[in-house]
């Protein structure tokens, strides 16, 4: 990793169970820097691990050699698994075009998720659906992005299936032994047409902790600019096709409303889940980092006290 690399911290939704010498906090005992606790001494105890000064307190108290250690919990490398979405409308804004070019912004944002894990000492997996083929790449003993993940994203044609969600979901509730309970999954798309809440629960009630990654167009999805008396060739979220259309002041405003609403209910029905999402609106990689980062303070805000 270079040292001007991007990155954000990773904060779990609970202690983590992961591998061992990471640098994340962890629900096991162990070697690292987070106290937990002490305890009287017990013989194969450490020498390092005393507490000296509250084992003083303790002998004077007691008029007797008494020894404290401290608790510490481990510090282990989370699981990180990136979920992209590669069906063909997420190229619908593609360069020349300028309004958001999603298929650059999942890619920065799995870049950016990749080499966050690295820094936190983890291991980065990777699933995606093109063809009617799984990529799949689970996190053991890779500190990068897939090499076959970074081609993926690179390519100029994507062609993933309109069920690319259920199916990639579904290969990561079966993988329990590469894909832990704790496993952070980033699930990077547009969510056009949004999923429904039940398409996460297998994952939740596995206790992954789901990270869905948003990346929407501000100007045509997340709302509706003023276009009417125009022709403006418009796009089916369901099947991506196009069709030029008029539209009157009154159907852009419903648009604009429809698409609002629309981006706020799924916003709003991941947070009713528990799960704090990130909302991408730019392919500029200090604006992406900046959303990872307000998401990472919103799970610090919300975090209970000694849960994590």
């Amino acid at each position: 990793m270079t040292g001007d690399e991007l990155t954000f911290p990773l904060v779990p939704r609970g202690r983590l169970v992961g591998l061992f010498f990471g640098s994340m906090r962890s629900l096991r005992r162990g070697r690292g820097s987070d106290v937990t606790g002490s305890r009287p001494y017990a013989p194969g105890d450490e020498v390092g691990a005393i507490d000296w000064a509250a084992s003083a307190r303790l002998s004077t108290a007691r008029a007797g050699d008494e020894f404290v250690v401290r608790e510490r919990l481990a510090e282990e490398a989370p699981r990180v698994v990136i979920a992209c979405d590669c069906r063909p409308q997420m190229m619908a804004f593609a360069a020349p075009l300028p309004w958001l070019d999603k298929r650059l912004a999942l890619r920065r944002s799995a870049e950016l998720v990749a080499a966050s894990a690295r820094k936190a000492g983890g291991f980065v997996g990777y699933v995606d659906q093109v063809d009617g083929a799984t990529l799949w790449r689970p996190p053991h003993g890779e500190r990068r992005l897939a090499s076959a993940g970074e081609d993926r994203l690179a390519c100029s044609r994507w062609s993933g299936p309109p069920d690319w969600l259920d199916r990639a979901l579904a290969l990561l509730v079966q993988h329990r032994r590469s894909v832990t309970a704790g496993s952070f999954v980033f699930v990077l798309s547009d969510f056009l047409p949004p999923p429904s809440d039940d398409v996460w629960l297998p994952l939740l009630e596995r206790g992954l902790d789901l990270v869905p990654v948003v990346i929407q167009d501000p100007t045509w999805e997340q709302s509706f600019p003023d276009v009417a008396g125009l022709v403006v060739p418009l796009r089916d979220p369901a099947t991506g096709r196009r069709s030029p259309v008029i539209l009157t002041r009154r159907e852009v405003e419903a648009r604009r409303q429809a698409n609002e609403a629309r981006l706020a209910h799924l916003l709003g029905g991941f947070r009713g889940l528990g799960v704090e999402p990130v909302l991408i609106s730019s392919s500029a990689p200090t604006e992406i980092l900046a959303s990872f980062l307000s998401w990472a303070e919103a799970r610090r805000r919300v975090a209970r006290p000694g849960r994590w």
